[in-house]
């Protein structure tokens, strides 16, 4: 059957079901550069006018650094004198926030004053991609898996220590992991798994994937539900890609299949030895011939490349298999139904809709380009020298990303432009910092 969206409602239908339901507060949330949310509470007898007109908020917000700093270069400071952007929410993103009383929340779009939409809005990037695929005919499924670790708030601790992966007893450890469930579910977040990981005090909870812009979006409210919920029960939860050096890094492991647009039926599958049909296997050579260039999305900081190490399960170089979780690509779904691929590269600290941009996007270039898939790596694929090996610092990533034409053509040159001004300028605060290991190793003895 063919794909239909859904007949969205207007902001007028929503904010007056919200009033019969005693709203009183409404939250407009921007995502931004690195996936987190920025956002201004409006009561809610001013959120039609401010859906209708825009929202104001400063120009720069989706640009700012992982400190907030504001960094010249990145096209929306000095070069638009500081001026403001307009928000408007999405209706489709409609959902009462289910930790905080009377409020509901839109996800919004970005737009300056003439219309114009920004560029380098991560969401906006991810829509520039959308519209691409659905030129093919085709709809994409995204589901994420977000790991992340729960720490004490005073100490900044780890609850527990050890490697307890799928304890019982840890699974639940706190009222915190019920309580992100239930509220993740009533707010329309599809949970299917939840588990205790790999390192003490690290846990993975898995959503239905989800359709189009559903997708990242999905993924960009339940980290978010995650952070907040923990805040109000007095813990501090890090989707950092590598918190402490001797335990296990976090992912966010991104599942992609295509569906027909036409008649709903999965695209991807086939009848080959993988199970891939030949726009399946397109779409995977695409994301091994790009994976270079889109490293510095799917990792984007310092931090994520700690991460990376044989024998953790992260990729270290391109490579595809069946099961073999050393791989950076592996075929998923035991039924044609269910037939996708999974990147296993991208880490938690990546934004969802920049990796779901890149990766989506990257399978593109393949089909557009018919591109061959090779053989599948000899498992583990991480042993085989002879594969090309993934970037190994930032500065290498967004030398790869800038010098790649199709890629900036995809994600958008006013994007890549503003990314790496942004990247680079936290790569010289890192260079300019005085680090505990070069006190201890130098300072009492020089």
């Amino acid at each position: 059957m063919p794909i239909e969206q859904d007949e969205p409602r207007t902001i007028a239908e929503i904010v007056a079901e919200w009033r019969e339901r005693d709203v009183r507060t409404v939250r407009f949330e921007l995502p931004d550069m690195h996936g987190g949310s920025r956002s201004k509470l409006i009561p809610i007898d001013h959120a039609e006018s401010y859906a209708a007109d825009g929202l104001n908020m400063y120009g720069g917000t989706a640009v700012l650094d992982t400190r907030s700093d504001v960094v010249p270069g990145t096209l929306y400071n000095e070069e638009v004198a500081y001026g403001d952007q307009l928000i408007k929410p999405d209706p489709a993103t409609a959902a009462l926030i289910p930790w905080a009383p009377a409020t509901g929340r839109f996800i919004c779009n970005a737009f300056w004053a003439d219309g114009r939409p920004l560029g380098a809005s991560p969401r906006q990037v991810f829509e520039r991609v959308l519209e691409r695929c659905r030129s093919h005919g085709l709809e994409p499924l995204i589901g994420v898996e977000p790991e992340f670790y729960l720490l004490s708030g005073e100490t900044l601790e780890p609850l527990f220590d050890g490697h307890h992966i799928f304890n019982t007893v840890r699974n639940s450890w706190v009222p915190l992991i019920d309580r992100i469930l239930t509220d993740a579910r009533a707010f329309g977040i599809d949970v299917i798994t939840a588990n205790c990981e790999y390192a003490g005090s690290q846990w993975e909870i898995n959503f239905a994937p989800g359709a189009g812009m559903r997708g990242p979006d999905q993924v960009f409210s339940f980290r978010n539900a995650v952070k907040e919920l923990a805040h109000l029960e007095g813990y501090v939860a890090t989707f950092m890609s590598k918190p402490f050096s001797g335990g296990a890094g976090s992912g966010a492991h991104h599942h992609i299949g295509l569906l027909d647009r036409e008649t709903g039926a999965n695209a991807m599958a086939g009848d080959d030895a993988a199970g891939l049909s030949e726009l399946g296997r397109q779409f995977m050579a695409g994301q091994l011939a790009y994976a270079r260039a889109v490293y510095a999305v799917v990792a984007p900081t310092l931090n994520c490349m700690k991460r990376r190490r044989t024998h953790t399960f992260s990729p270290t170089n391109v490579s595809w298999g069946m099961e073999d979780r050393s791989a950076l690509v592996r075929i998923k779904g035991g039924s044609e139904q269910n037939r996708h691929i999974e990147n296993r590269a991208p880490t938690g600290m990546s934004n969802p809709y920049l990796v779901s941009a890149a990766l989506l996007g990257a399978g593109l270039l393949g089909i557009e380009q018919r591109l061959e898939l090779g053989p599948a790596a000899t498992p583990p694929a991480e042993e085989d020298p002879a594969l090309p090996q993934l970037p190994s610092t930032v500065e290498e990533s967004l030398a790869l990303l800038e010098g790649e034409p199709a890629i900036v053509e995809l994600l958008g040159d006013e994007f890549v432009t503003a990314f790496a001004a942004m990247r680079r300028y936290e790569l010289q605060r890192f260079a300019d910092h005085v680090t505990d290991w070069e006190r201890a190793e130098y300072l009492e003895l020089h």
